[in-house]
């Protein structure tokens, strides 16, 4: 195509237009339920690609789509007629173990943090599964195993190089550009594309050991489960992080062959602390119900952040809904029992996820974040290899969702969101959504970078 002759030449990385051998590969992103096709996927190697497709696709009038990882739920690294930004060939880490920081390019996944930081028995919190890529999780904001004792991902985020929707490039932090590392920090792509994030590292554990696992009970226990789970959460120390599940069981070890295909219900435990405590804080833990199941043992944190890898490959048909909870209520537990029940394929489930402890203690206002004031953020996923199935885990979400959400705080963690309107980014934002359309319009007021949750710029008086 004539279009990009222009950008070919400018381009030290590939330039993969319809028609290429290598096109379909190139739009496929984790989400198979997502069928975009793109007018060309640019896979740029360096700042200066990134610098030089942003020129061309505003010149040319260009969608822009931006591809990290691939794992956006609601596949908005890729778009119909878009020039794709891939970032996925920059994949550099560097570790400064004496000031515990990492720098990371912005195509990585958390796999590759995780193996730089490890080898010095550090970790940046992040997710649950390894093959995330680290952009898009960072700038929604970015729960995982370790958000009760290090915050979020976005809580350790030190700055960013940033290529701006002009084409500019800046560094953002607390003393560069505050207002749009303000909003970089849980706001998504909407402000400019991220080439690389240095975080905060913290030690984990015994030298990189933690003892974690999932502990499982019989789903006719899910509302005990529940009830004792809300409460005593809260309670625990905040090096011990568990999130609660509806699964049904992987046929495989290191699962019992006596529980392969069963539903049931659990919590993944994960315990970062010092190592001569681990007994006596997770004794309670040990202790309650009656587990079909106590998964808890010592291992490298990278083994739990990789554990779900091989369940969820890439180009399973997903579909999530999400919301934020500041309680668990007994109207809600009954939903949770009688979706479990119908959980539709072997792969679908609902997490909830904590948000307390560290993260509450960061003001609701001092990031894009808002939902910080105690609570869990959920998440309903309908997954499963076969298309033929794609209807059924939708409508399972769907309605599982409906029957929920009025037990909710009203928005949801805009990573776990699909396509569901302005109205559900606004809510998912509360207080802050004024300020990030504010800062919207002073780094792209022609939103340019509208394939994500979007964030509408103010218009002036």
């Amino acid at each position: 195509m004539r279009a990009f002759d222009e950008l070919r030449t400018a381009l030290r990385g590939d330039l993969i237009l319809p028609g290429d051998p290598g096109y379909d590969p190139a739009r496929a992103v984790y989400n198979a339920m997502i069928d975009k096709h793109p007018a060309a996927i640019a896979r740029c190697r360096d700042v200066a690609d990134v610098i030089a497709c942003v020129r061309h696709g505003r010149a040319q009038g260009l969608t822009l789509a931006v591809r990290g990882g691939g794992h956006n739920a609601g596949g908005l690294g890729v778009w119909d007629d878009a020039l794709v930004i891939d970032l996925s060939a920059q994949r550099s880490t560097s570790v400064e173990p004496q000031g515990r920081t990492v720098r990371v390019d912005g195509g990585c996944t958390w796999g590759d943090v995780d193996h730089a930081t490890a080898a010095f028995g550090m970790a940046t919190p992040s997710g649950i599964i390894s093959t995330t890529g680290v952009g898009g999780l960072t700038l929604g904001g970015g729960i995982g195993h370790l958000s009760r004792r290090c915050g979020l991902t976005i809580d350790n985020l030190l700055s960013a190089d940033v290529v701006l929707p002009d084409g500019a490039f800046i560094r953002a932090s607390a003393t560069s550009h505050d207002d749009l590392f303000w909003a970089l920090r849980g706001g998504g792509g909407n402000f400019g594309i991220v080439t690389s994030f240095t975080f905060r590292c913290h030690e984990i554990g015994d030298k990189g050991l933690i003892v974690g696992g999932p502990v499982l009970y019989d789903l006719a226990d899910t509302g005990d489960v529940l009830r004792w789970y809300r409460e005593i959460l809260p309670t625990l120390p905040e090096d011990l992080n568990g999130w609660f599940a509806l699964i049904t069981v992987p046929p495989a070890p290191p699962f019992p062959e006596s529980l392969w295909g069963r539903k049931v219900c659990g919590i993944i435990w994960c315990y970062s602390g010092p190592r001569d405590r681990a007994d006596e804080v997770l004794s309670p833990v040990r202790a309650f119900g009656y587990p079909l199941l106590v998964g808890l043992q010592a291992m490298p944190f990278t083994a739990l952040q990789s554990a779900f890898d091989a369940l969820y490959p890439p180009g399973h048909q997903w579909y999530w809904r999400a919301d934020f909870f500041t309680e668990i209520t007994d109207e809600a537990i009954e939903v949770h029992r009688a979706f479990a029940e119908r959980l539709p394929t072997p792969q679908s489930t609902m997490h909830l996820y904590p948000v307390d402890g560290a993260v509450s203690r960061v003001p609701s206002d001092a990031t894009a974040f808002a939902y910080r004031d105690g609570g869990w953020s959920g998440v309903i996923v309908g997954v499963d290899p076969d298309p033929a199935n794609a209807e059924a885990i939708k409508a399972w979400a769907r309605e599982y969702w409906d029957a929920l959400h009025g037990t909710s705080a009203g928005g949801a963690y805009v990573n776990f969101m699909m396509d569901e309107g302005q109205d559900r980014v606004r809510a998912s934002y509360r207080g802050n959504y004024e300020r990030l359309t504010a800062v919207k319009a002073l780094y792209d007021p022609d939103n340019i970078l509208h394939v994500n949750q979007n964030i509408v710029p103010a218009v002036s008086a």
